[in-house]
């Protein structure tokens, strides 16, 4: 069984809660959803639409052909209902003009209910799940829990579209109930597990939502979470913080990554573990800023001026997202160096399904000593380039500075110490490359002697696609920095045609793969309209090729 849903209409008039609440119901009865989430930078009006795919197997992109359009107003079916599929129809108020239209009196119901406007959307979801034929019991269960104080009025209106349709279907639950979570979400919880102490952030889709989530939770998990008044106020405080001892994640889109670059090169410098977490969205500048893009690769990979350690990440969903954030914290923790979860709007902002989350087992270890010596050097040169780590308060030494120094972090200027610190903090990727590899750098997926080459939210629908290809296995590099060249070169050596696949207009990963393997890829499919890819986007462009 698959279905896809749209449900679209003015900011304000609920279609990304409503697409949610539509989702989680499917997802207790045992189905597996993914939910796209399309709008514009407004507050009111314009176009808003989501994209639901309910199937009774594993599913993680969406598609732009629809079984059923609940219109919240005419734009969308003007915009959408040449996209029905051929026995699709619309579910809407008796004003609207379709071709195929259930047609409700939404006006005349509120009114005897004395109900908001807003709530027009609830009587079509009560249309929608009898035209399937779930039982209402299900439905008034699930507004309970969703709204809570606002559920009696919900569950009136619920109703009342429920007592209009007809059954068409009986849905009946399949299976144990999935988890729903977006990118956002899971980066949190991934932060959480790691010992998060503190997360700053400035609101900038599509990060926002990571704080959010995580100022709700702060009594809770016993974190601070701090909106200050910039990006290069929250990244200079996450340095402090974290030479204090703290564990800190800052989360931020391009614009406001460009403010931290500086700060991110102190950290370089004096050595000071820090998260970042980047969701990227449509530049340059402001660009579009509440849709997708994969263009900000490279500017992670080089931020911050001068040469040290970054770690650059990019989980595929929000499963992996978990796990990656925890992975990041390890790593940034144990290497004192910068690590960048590297999103984007559409991971961040989807919601997947999954049968279970898990977390890794690593732990949320800090490596730092208890009791540091009297001769402590906070900066001494070893084997591994990482030094012992003490907190301000455990002696005289504890020091963090932006200029060159020696090992007790006085400055110098000398030409020999330069050279010997440069290659103290160099030294570490060689053991980081050794680290990365337990964590499984790459992934392949399916079998084929052709290879698709991806990275970050471009999963999923390639994930979807391959199961319609001939022939094809999919690479995905999850980590970037250090990139894992000899397992990638190894992949596109044995392969017999290489295809890249990007959310952006250059191939950033491709320029990657051939600084690093000298492995120059020549075909690519690439999508650069601040939307993400489909599997028929992707299926049609391997075809092209």
């Amino acid at each position: 069984m698959e279905k896809i849903i749209l449900i679209g209409g003015k900011a304000g008039q609920g279609s990304a809660l409503t697409s949610y609440f539509i989702g989680k119901i499917f997802c207790s009865l045992g189905y597996y959803v993914f939910n796209y989430r399309d709008y514009p930078s407004l507050i009111r009006g314009g176009h808003n639409f989501n994209v639901l795919r309910i199937s009774d197997k594993p599913v993680y992109s969406h598609k732009n052909k629809y079984d059923i359009i609940l219109a919240l107003d005419q734009k969308t079916i003007d915009l959408h209902q040449k996209d029905l599929n051929k026995n699709g129809f619309v579910i809407g108020d008796k004003t609207l003009k379709a071709k195929k239209l259930c047609s409700i009196d939404l006006k005349s119901i509120l009114s005897r209910l004395k109900a908001p406007k807003i709530l027009e959307a609830d009587i079509l979801v009560g249309f929608l799940f009898k035209h399937f034929g779930v039982n209402k019991k299900i439905l008034l269960k699930a507004a309970e829990k969703q709204f809570r104080e606002k559920a009696k009025l919900v569950k009136k209106t619920i109703e009342e579209g429920y007592d209009l349709a007809k059954t068409k279907g009986k849905l009946k639950k399949i299976g144990p109930a999935k988890y729903f979570i977006s990118g956002n979400e899971a980066i949190s919880i991934g932060a959480l597990a790691a010992g998060l102490d503190i997360y700053i952030a400035y609101p900038m889709t599509p990060a926002t939502h990571v704080l959010h989530f995580l100022a709700k939770r702060q009594l809770e998990h016993n974190i601070l979470v701090l909106q200050l008044e910039n990006e290069t106020g929250i990244a200079n405080a996450a340095v402090g913080a974290s030479f204090a001892g703290a564990k800190v994640m800052v989360g931020t889109s391009g614009g406001g990554f460009a403010l931290m670059t500086e700060a991110l090169s102190l950290a370089g410098m004096s050595e000071l573990p820090l998260v970042v977490y980047l969701a990227q969205r449509t530049a340059p500048a402001s660009g579009v800023p509440t849709y997708t893009a994969q263009g900000d690769l490279k500017f992670a990979l080089n931020s911050g001026h001068g040469e040290f350690p970054r770690i650059v990440v990019a989980p595929g969903d929000p499963q992996e997202a978990i796990i990656r954030a925890q992975e990041a914290f390890y790593l940034s923790s144990r290497y004192r160096t910068l690590a960048i979860l590297l999103g984007d709007k559409h991971l961040g902002e989807s919601n997947y399904s999954f049968d279970e989350i898990k977390k890794s087992p690593i732990g949320n270890q800090r490596f730092l000593l208890k009791n540091p010596s009297k001769n402590y050097k906070g900066y001494q040169i070893t084997k591994t380039g990482v030094s012992p780590r003490a907190v301000p308060g455990q002696g005289p030494f504890v020091r963090a500075t932006s200029y060159e120094h020696n090992e007790y972090g006085n400055t110098i200027e000398d030409p020999d110490w330069i050279v010997k610190m440069n290659n103290k903090r160099l030294k570490k990727i060689r053991h980081l490359v050794r680290d990365i590899k337990k964590f499984n750098p790459v992934t392949v997926y399916g079998k084929g002697k052709n290879l698709i080459i991806g990275w970050g939210s471009t999963k999923g629908a390639i994930i979807d696609a391959i199961s319609e290809l001939n022939n094809f296995r999919f690479l995905q590099i999850s980590y970037l920095s250090p990139f894992p060249k000899e397992k990638v070169a190894k992949e596109i050596k044995k392969s017999q045609k290489i295809i890249l696949v990007e959310n952006n207009a250059t191939g950033l990963l491709g320029d990657v793969i051939a600084e690093q393997t000298g492995l120059i890829i020549k075909d690519k499919v690439l999508k650069y309209d601040a939307r993400p890819f489909t599997p028929s986007d992707i299926i049609r462009g391997i075809k092209k090729l």
